[in-house]
């Protein structure tokens, strides 16, 4: 490492961070515990979003769209002066590689918590920064990085480097611009589509060929510079598992490098590094197979996957973030930099895998979550109650999980998105739960295609048939519904029952299940069969549920009639019957209406002789600790009352003698 002069003095003390959801929120922390002074920027969606809370300062930046607020560098700009705030945080997306917001900072004399806008210049074009690469050592992908770019050109040089090939947007990234060519009938097609979709997402519309690499992995390596000369890097991070060229799960280090290996592909994203003269944090990607490693990319900014290498490594990459815009030199020198164990992270989302992965809009009714602790980290940027709305990306936070080894690892996620269950929207937990447990994801062995091709199996998981485990899940959680916190009547095996009774019938999605209650415990009778059924309550929420010969820790949340139960199987939704539903129906006979489940009548709501319309409310009862009413079920008098307020009623009980009208004919 080079000498370091020594740490200049701090030159702000004010951060402002221009950006939202978890990663402004992890930023914060750290700034706060550097005991820098943190100010927020909103949208109008975001007023009560927790950045905003948690800064010490936060300033309205405009409407809900990102174009009108966190895109407009001038709105940005006036806030970080209104505040007094002496630097600028971009975190990852909106501005953060904009090299006309760090150009926009140095003018205003604030400080760009980043590269020099000579580097993000550098890698803005994946062409120039090809050309760059190639001159540095770099092993590149062949392929054709020119400015030629009529279509004819552009296939003759997909033909000179042999198909299939790979038609990129040279401008921008997150599989944007992306089309593969098996040969050569198609090659015109992909370079239409890939210049439209990137002319319509950057700009621009220039394109680079490179051979598709075919079953690649996906390694990218963190560096580190500062104003000092020195470059390091920080280990590598395996982000083979993507769809659609977006990441989905992340780890570190990788499996499938040798040591020999790892040295050879960090020693040349330093080398990247270098050429550019950079500093801060910055990520250079590669893909790698049984041939080599090759680059592709260098990202000038900090990863939504950088938690894996903090978790490897025990170092806070914000905080070097800020050292560096300090002035000061790095930290460490390059063999000063350890790691120890094995870390993954997956991206928890808004989303519904089973339409699609579309977005899912609405409020966060429950939000439940592992405990944080040793090897489990949580980074979120929303909180129950909170919205998400259709303006931004759908990530609601990272699941980071570390052990002494990749097996470890991987077992401890697992178990850790068991206790993840967000209700009110769709989220994609159930299918990462499958994606985590595959064999093949297990072994290793995977490349960057394996979601796509594996996608029907890993959707089908947990949405096949329903089975008693299923039915199990969802009687437990109607116990630990009713059940008291000061007392564990369920646990009893002493022939205790509910409100007197020694069967409870309950539907559940046009299945019906009965719990018995014995002396020697529970029942649960299924359409599959009867078997033994007891639950237990953790103390993080979670159920323990004992069906049968066997144990599963389910996750449920309600809302209204409506309960979510998760496993390690996946999650399924279920529809709690209302027994109060059918009063025209199921509890009327020949002018009687009858209580269709046990509960206490709280309110008589019409008198004997009274006449009534259908749909008149009759009276109130309240069981499952909730109010119900019952109506009447045509029109017609009621003409006696058999019950009052303050009596417990039995399912079946006759309450009220009805004369129904009689029709005209």
């Amino acid at each position: 490492m080079t000498t370091a002069s020594p740490p200049l003095a701090r030159r702000f003390t004010k951060l402002l961070i221009a950006n939202r959801g978890e990663i402004a929120c992890r930023i914060i922390r750290t700034a706060s515990r550097m005991g820098l002074q943190t100010v927020a920027v909103y949208s109008e969606a975001d007023k009560d979003a927790e950045h905003v809370s948690l800064a010490d300062e936060a300033v309205w930046i405009g409407p809900a769209a990102a174009a009108e607020s966190y895109l407009r560098i001038d709105r940005v700009i006036a806030a970080a002066r209104r505040t007094g705030a002496g630097a600028i945080h971009p975190g990852y997306g909106f501005l953060s590689e904009n090299q006309d917001f760090a150009i926009a900072c140095r003018e205003a004399g604030l400080v760009f918590v980043g590269p020099p806008v000579e580097a993000i210049r550098a890698m803005a074009s994946k062409a120039a920064a090809k050309t760059l690469m190639e001159t540095s050592g770099v092993p590149l992908v062949p392929g054709y990085h020119g400015a030629e770019q009529d279509v004819e050109k552009l296939a003759a040089e997909a033909a000179r480097i042999g198909f299939p090939v790979l038609v990129k947007a040279s401008a921008g990234g997150g599989g944007k611009g992306m089309r593969i060519a098996e040969d050569a009938t198609g090659i015109a097609a992909a370079i239409g589509a890939a210049k439209r979709e990137a002319q319509a997402a950057f700009g621009d519309d220039h394109v680079l060929i490179e051979k598709f690499i075919m079953r690649p992995r996906h390694i990218e390596v963190q560096i580190f510079g500062d104003t000092h000369g020195n470059v390091v890097s920080l280990f590598e991070r395996e982000c083979t598992l993507q769809r659609r060229h977006q990441k989905v799960v992340e780890e570190a280090p990788s499996s499938s490098l040798t040591e020999a290996e790892r040295e050879r592909i960090c020693s040349a994203a330093r080398a990247a590094g270098a050429a550019v003269g950079y500093t801060g944090a910055g990520t250079v990607e590669f893909v790698a197979n049984e041939d080599g490693f090759y680059f592709i990319e260098m990202n000038t900014r900090l990863q939504v996957e950088h938690p894996v290498t903090e978790m490897i490594t025990g170092l806070d990459l914000v905080e070097w973030q800020l050292r560096v815009a300090f002035g000061e030199a790095l930290p460490l020198a390059q063999d000063e930099i350890t790691r120890r164990g094995h870390a993954v992270e997956v991206r928890i989302y808004a989303e519904d895998p089973q339409s699609g992965f579309l977005p899912s809009i609405g409020r966060i009714e429950s939000w439940r979550q592992p405990a944080a602790g040793p090897g489990i980290r949580i980074d979120s940027g929303f909180r129950e109650g909170d919205t998400i709305t259709p303006y931004y990306d759908p990530m609601l936070a990272k699941l980071i999980v570390g052990g002494a080894d990749r097996l470890e690892a991987f077992s401890r996620l697992q178990d850790a998105l068991a206790g993840f269950q967000v209700a009110g929207v769709r989220s994609n937990v159930a299918f990462l739960k499958a994606l985590v447990a595959h064999p093949a994801v297990r072994a290793g062995t995977m490349d960057t295609g394996f979601i796509e091709r594996e996608l029907p199996q890993l959707l089908a998981q947990g949405e096949g048939g329903i089975d008693e485990r299923d039915l199990a899940a969802a009687a437990a959680a109607f116990l630990a519904r009713l059940r008291k916190p000061a007392a564990s009547p369920w646990d009893s095996t002493d022939g205790w029952t509910i409100i007197g009774r020694r069967r409870l019938r309950l539907v559940f999605d046009d299945i019906e299940i009965a719990i018995d209650y014995r002396r020697d415990g529970l029942i649960l009778a299924t359409p599959g069969g009867a078997r033994a059924f007891r639950v237990n309550v953790r103390t993080d929420g979670r159920l323990d549920v004992f069906h049968g010969d066997g144990k599963e820790v389910v996750s449920a949340v309600w809302l209204g009639r409506e309960v979510e139960v998760s496993t390690a199987r996946g999650s399924r939704r279920f529809t709690l019957a209302d027994p109060f539903a059918g009063t025209d129906a199921a509890a009327v006979d020949a002018g009687h209406v009858r209580a269709p489940m046990p509960g206490s009548v709280t309110h008589v709501l019409a008198a004997p002789g009274d006449r009534m319309k259908r749909g008149d409310p009759l009276l109130v009862i309240e069981a499952m600790k909730m109010e119900h009413m019952l109506r009447a079920p045509a029109d017609g008098r009621l003409v006696m009352l058999r019950c009052a307020v303050g009596d417990f009623v039995q399912e079946g009980t006759d309450l009220v003698e009805f004369e129904i009208e009689a029709m005209d004919e």
